[in-house]
């Protein structure tokens, strides 16, 4: 899979539930800098110049800053200790856990438009231990992509294998309230899952709350633009956000798209129809060391200023 490198007790799960039916409920840290109207998740790195190589005080300062919320793409690789050391850190500052990747859900080597029961195994024990790592870091969303094409079968013989194999991971999530959440991507062509209508056509088939839409922006923007467009029109499928600009991959206010007007429709909608997402901030610094990462904070105060 070519991209940059759920909850300790039933009680966790109903808390993450509540806070996820209230839209825009979600407290900043009451010495936060900055008040943002919706849930940005940072990633570990983003602030480490001016925070320092340690998780726990990256987490602190995210928090200082207004960003309450992380994701961490990596999160099943860390040691069990590093994993309930973070979740402990978050829930001392509030903080809400966004999503993780499920190891080898899906990739190159395991493609599950091929239908093989070697790949599905695969897939379905990377979602049997995502389950273990989500309790340890109250998390509720996991990242899958389903991996490359099959080239040798027909399109929709694909996307049936595909959804096959995506509703066996849901009968493994949904007991414990978690959400697979597909992410179409664009770095290559190859990629079985590529448009927002694709992700849609593919959840509505497995036919499960646990198998949702993250709608990456950047790579929506390269793929198929019209981004308010085409979220308004798979909006029941959307579960999760992730944010880059386009061109460079880098914070909002580097490329060409308006995220004021992005952030805008999703926050007045959400709002509307009392519902909350995590923004996922899945992108580079556009300048290096601390000027880059005050500059980051700056892009998001003005984006987020609507």
């Amino acid at each position: 899979m070519l991209r940059r490198n759920f909850v300790k007790s039933s009680l966790g799960l109903a808390g993450a539930a509540l806070v996820a039916g209230e839209a825009n409920a979600f407290s900043t840290s009451p010495m936060a800098k900055n008040k943002f109207k919706l849930k940005y998740a940072s990633h570990f790195g983003m602030f480490q110049n001016s925070a320092g190589k340690d998780v726990i005080d990256q987490l602190k300062f995210m928090a200082d800053q207004g960003f309450m919320a992380l994701e961490d793409n990596g999160m099943m690789g860390r040691p069990v200790e590093e994993q309930e050391r973070i979740a402990k850190e978050m829930t001392r500052l509030g903080m809400e856990m966004g999503v993780f990747v499920v190891d080898k859900g899906g990739n190159g080597a395991n493609t599950l438009a091929a239908g093989k029961k070697e790949y599905i195994d695969i897939f379905l024990n990377g979602c049997k231990k995502a389950v273990e790592t989500a309790k340890r870091v109250n998390a509720k969303w996991m990242t899958v992509v389903p991996g490359d094409f099959e080239r040798k079968l027909p399109i929709g013989v694909q996307t049936g294998h595909v959804i096959d194999a995506l509703r066996r991971g849901a009968e493994i999530l949904e007991p414990h309230g978690l959400v697979m959440v597909l992410e179409p991507l664009s770095d290559t062509p190859n990629l079985f899952l590529r448009t927002s209508d694709q992700t849609y056509e593919i959840c509505r088939g497995v036919n499960s709350k646990s198998c949702k839409i993250l709608y990456d922006i950047y790579h929506m923007q390269k793929n198929e633009g019209r981004i308010i467009h085409n979220i308004e029109a798979t909006w029941s499928e959307i579960d999760y956000f992730q944010i880059g600009d386009e061109p460079g991959r880098n914070e909002p206010t580097t490329g060409e798209i308006n995220y004021k007007n992005v952030f805008k429709y999703i926050y007045d909608r959400s709002k509307s129809e009392n519902k909350s997402f995590i923004m996922g901030m899945e992108h580079g610094n556009s300048k290096k060391g601390k000027e880059g990462e005050e500059a980051l904070i700056k892009a998001y105060v003005e984006s987020d200023n609507f």
